[in-house]
């Protein structure tokens, strides 16, 4: 990626709110708790033609009670080393303090440009008591802006944007398969997603909720590029107890709808859960490509006949929702890690596989003619001929007579036929009966 700014300071100093105003959507966080914000989180914007990277991050301190405070400083320094331009953002309404100056002294370190940006400056008063800001020493201007009202940020970004060589890409990730990490907490998510990058991409710690935000994430392999995006835990809604948790699960259900393929970590020590196979439902609903991912396989105790049972009781718990591969792996172990990739870039290729309308009529004519419908109170059923729709999951129209008496036990024969002749694993089917 070029052009990429990185919003930065203290916390609770509105970085997020930035963010959101940069890229021009609601994608962060925001609660007037210090700390929401943890991993580093990326948007993208344009200004005057202009398109770039956004870096959110979390409130850089040094010596708190939170336990998460290593790990986010690690976080943003790693955002600060990427960035073509760094926004260090301070607070006009509370004003300057130790924090602010043993962070200018951090930015020192590097090598950027840096821009002094001071927040929350609405009325007057804060305006002018910006200027306390300059002992920091951090440049010969001071931009205050308010980030709720937008005030400012369009004289900050005509200066930002003279520091990038190009006119950088408009969506970076248009096009690029889109594969979402999901589970309940606690499953393994956040480190599956570390082993494969090879970075400490997502805080991990033995705490439900680390995660917050979703986390979206460029990843090169099997020859294809994908986006991986780390998520929330999914929990039962009488368990979500706090607004924090709420957002970050509207954030994991729309990862999971912007997605093409999820990647559904079961914990291997607990089993099936009823949330579980609620998070599964919710994908299958969804119609997307779904990979279930066994996590911990290394804590079981087995034989050489583990595997199988515990597979044969999963898909019968599921059914019918019972199409999609299971892999046994373990992060810690990086076991059959990169089976599951190339699992889930198989099932994306399965859900964007198109049938010939010849080929599916020549093979499905054919499995009809060995099971044909059953009639229902004496009306036949004459099943002519198929098409698949153009549309981002496969979907099948079958034209014939009497439509309305097909009952589910047919479709779910033509179901597993289709799968047991074009290889749908992983993938939902659709089929609607029109009359002809």
């Amino acid at each position: 990626m070029a052009n990429i700014i990185s919003i930065v300071g203290r916390p609770n100093v509105g970085k997020s709110t930035l963010f959101n105003r940069l890229i021009e959507s609601r994608k962060a966080i925001m609660d007037n708790q210090s700390g929401v914000t943890r991993d580093r989180h990326y948007g993208y914007g344009e200004w005057t033609d202009q398109y770039f990277t956004v870096i959110d991050t979390g409130g850089y301190v040094v010596g708190s009670e939170d336990i998460f405070e290593g790990a986010i400083r690690d976080q943003v320094e790693l955002a600060i080393e990427e960035s073509t331009v760094v926004l260090f953002m301070v607070d006009t309404m509370t004003g300057l303090t130790d924090l602010d100056k043993d962070f200018a002294n951090v930015l020192r370190r590097f090598n950027k440009p840096v821009y002094l940006v001071a927040n929350k400056a609405e009325t007057t008063d804060r305006y002018q008591s910006a200027a306390e800001f300059y002992e920091l020493g951090m440049g010969d201007e001071i931009y205050p802006i308010s980030a709720q009202t937008g005030f400012g940020t369009g004289d900050l970004l005509d200066e930002v944007i003279k520091h990038f060589e190009t006119p950088g890409i408009e969506d970076p990730e248009a096009g690029i398969p889109r594969i979402a990490i999901m589970g309940r907490p606690n499953v393994g998510k956040s480190s599956f997603l570390n082993v494969l990058t090879g970075t400490d991409r997502s805080i991990v710690t033995d705490i439900a909720g680390t995660t917050r935000d979703a986390i979206h994430t460029h990843y090169n392999a099997f020859g294809m590029e994908f986006i991986l995006t780390d998520t929330a835990g999914l929990r039962r809604k009488s368990r979500v107890n706090e607004d924090i948790e709420y957002y970050s699960t509207l954030r994991s259900i729309k990862a999971m709808e912007e997605s093409d393929v999820c990647i559904i970590l079961l914990d291997a020590t607990l089993g099936l859960e009823g949330q579980d196979i609620t998070i599964i439902g919710q994908a299958d609903k969804a119609k997307k490509g779904i990979v279930i991912m066994v996590n911990k396989w290394d804590l079981v105790e087995k034989d050489s006949k583990t595997a199988d049972t515990f597979k044969k009781q999963l898909l019968e718990k599921l059914a019918p929702m019972n199409y999609m591969p299971i892999i046994f792996a373990s992060v810690v172990e990086k076991q059959r890690i990169h089976q599951v990739m190339e699992m889930a870039m198989q099932v994306y290729k399965n859900k964007t596989k198109k049938i010939s309308t010849s080929k599916l009529n020549d093979v499905m004519q054919a499995e009809i003619e060995k099971y044909p419908p059953p009639a229902h109170r004496g009306k036949y059923i004459n099943i002519k001929y198929m098409i698949q729709l153009p549309t981002p999951s496969p979907t099948f129209v079958f034209f014939s007579s009497n439509p309305k008496h097909v009952k589910d036990p047919y479709l779910r024969y033509l179901e597993n036929r289709m799968r047991e002749n074009f290889d749908f694993a992983g993938v939902p089917i659709t089929i609607f009966f029109r009359e002809k």
